[in-house]
């Protein structure tokens, strides 16, 4: 059946996406764009296909980055303080993120990203194509709900990557024609756009992107209420999913209400709705945040979408392309140190770390701390739970990742240990969302929610003291940063916040000679730049780019 998926997202007949996107190619001996109509077995697959998308390479198979959704996951987290990787002679593939090398508009890279998620998107577009929204088929129904929730999915990531936000390098938000791009994120090609409204379609600004992505989850969860069809799986996002998103959607939306509109009433306003909607997601999901047991699990400790917190998911199969190829492409080659095979394998040695400041921040007591290779003058040297310990203290140095292990624990054959899911919404995301939205209007409840979760679910002895509302923000955001390190959310974080990055300092771990770039407030590298191979079929977007900023940041050593 995972077969047949694939063969339909290949080859249904689409309509261009953006004239700069690679065009697929059409088998009319498969299906075509009308046989999708009003066929719920069709339209079924095509929706229950769209998780084998998440882990399809894009542009060009000789660049072992371009692996997906993962691969964008990936450029997010080593593009914050959180995440080193050793650079190991070139076989750290993501290492142009972090060392602000390729970002600009010229490089293949940003084709990558822009080509994998208007690729998606074209997908969940076939689906709106398909399905008239008046059906009284239940199935045709949730079909589409689920189109529009996904679509949501993507172009919020892609709103929070690209949108223009003031930094220390551009702050002013100018293009280098002169523009003013502040708060532009991506244009939006829906079911109805056109050829020739691709080749002049304008970047949408803050407001118009967060009406349409509200649009699609406001239908959507119309669609959803009441529809009994059950998910065939975590893959596909679901209502309690769809209220994640509008959690997150509304706190992007009140961060630039207080920042870049200083609307502190409406930020107020939006505050308030990510609090309930991360509410309502907690508990229409019925998940409840991992136990120590589940985290360190060395055969499903973070390799399985079945565990309790997990809302919403990808997943590789023994059957996709990538593991195939000898799992070199995948989220266990980068993100899994335990194993014998990818980039992060000893034998390439670009392991993933945590910040060793970040690290040192952490109670003892804190048991996600176990996660990461003590010093070795730490107390918890030697605790950590290890899938294999003398493979471990043979290889790996001070605060090498064990969070994510190779599927079912097997670190030598690919075929199993490549294998593996990863998280896209966790529920423990939900409750520091509802912590941070709070504190921004009620500090001392914001904290009460933060101290109920940690004490309850992390370690009973958590406490603190802060009182200010910036504080007891920046505590839940630290928390949060712990709790989902590596799974490609601090990003949007640190990028909504206008936080800093700090990657120098006495003791680093961050190589001195490619990364180590301290910044004041956001990093200008946080703003995508829109591939130039776009641009140039998109006229509306020749003098609305966002200007590069690599060369202009020096490591400091």
């Amino acid at each position: 059946m995972k077969a047949i998926y694939k063969t339909l997202l290949a080859a249904v007949a689409v309509t261009p996406l953006l004239t700069g996107c690679i065009e697929e190619a059409i088998d009319s001996s498969v299906i075509t764009s009308g046989d999708l109509q009003g066929n719920a077995g069709a339209t079924t697959a095509l929706v229950w296909g769209m998780p084998a998308r998440l882990n399809l390479v894009t542009l060009d198979p000789d660049i072992h980055c371009d692996m997906g959704y993962t691969g964008v996951l990936h450029v997010r987290d080593v593009m914050t303080g959180d995440m080193p990787v050793e650079y190991a002679g070139g076989f750290d593939w993501f290492g142009w993120a972090s060392a602000v090398t390729n970002t600009g508009s010229d490089w293949a890279m940003q084709q990558i990203t822009w080509n994998y998620y208007y690729e998606q998107i074209n997908t969940t577009n076939n689906v709106m194509r398909a399905i008239d929204p008046e059906t009284d088929n239940e199935l045709l129904r949730y079909n589409l709900a689920t189109g529009l929730t996904y679509r949501a999915f993507l172009y919020l990531d892609l709103a929070r990557m690209y949108e223009v936000l003031p930094n220390e390098l551009f702050p002013d938000c100018k293009s280098d024609a002169g523009q003013d791009i502040k708060g532009l994120t991506v244009p939006i090609v829906t079911d109805k756009t056109t050829e020739d409204d691709s080749r002049n379609n304008p970047r949408a600004t803050h407001k118009e992107m967060y009406e349409f992505i509200l649009g699609d989850l406001v239908e959507a969860e119309e669609l959803f209420s009441g529809n009994t069809t059950a998910r065939p799986s975590k893959t596909i996002p679901d209502l309690a999913v769809l209220y994640g998103l509008k959690a997150r959607l509304y706190l992007w939306d009140a961060s630039y209400q207080a920042e870049i509109n200083e609307d502190d009433a409406a930020a107020a306003t939006q505050y308030a709705e990510a609090a309930k909607y991360a509410r309502q997601a907690i508990t229409t999901s019925g998940a409840t945040p991992l136990t120590q047991a589940d985290w360190q699990s060395t055969t499903q400790g973070f390799n399985d979408s079945s565990m309790s917190s997990w809302m919403f998911a990808g997943e590789y199969t023994a059957e996709d392309a990538v593991v195939q190829a000898g799992g070199i492409r995948t989220f266990s080659s980068f993100c899994c140190n335990e194993q014998n095979f990818g980039y992060a394998a000893p034998s390439q040695g670009a392991f993933t770390m945590i910040d060793a400041q970040m690290y040192s921040r952490m109670s003892d007591r804190d048991w996600r701390k176990l996660s990461y290779f003590a010093p070795e003058n730490s107390a918890l040297r030697g605790r950590e739970p290890f899938l294999n310990k003398d493979f471990a203290e043979e290889n790996f140095y001070a605060y090498v990742s064990l969070k994510f292990r190779p599927g079912s624990g097997e670190m030598d054959n690919y075929n199993v240990g490549a294998v593996v899911a990863y998280p896209l919404m966790r529920v423990e995301e939900m409750y520091f969302i509802e912590a941070e939205a709070t504190a921004h209007t009620n500090p001392s409840a914001g904290n009460e929610l933060l101290t109920s979760f940690m004490k309850t679910y992390r370690y009973a002895t958590y406490s603190n003291t802060l009182a200010a509302a910036e504080a007891v923000v920046e505590e839940i955001i630290f928390q949060k940063r712990v709790e989902l390190w590596g799974e490609g959310q601090t990003f949007f974080d640190i990028k909504r916040l206008n936080y800093s990055v700090e990657r120098f300092y006495n003791g680093t771990n961050w190589d001195t000679s490619r990364n180590t770039f301290n910044t004041n407030g956001r990093p200008a590298w946080m703003n995508f730049a829109i591939s130039n191979q776009e641009a140039r079929n998109n006229a509306a977007l020749t003098a609305f780019n966002t200007p590069s900023c690599d060369g202009l940041y020096t490591p400091n050593k």
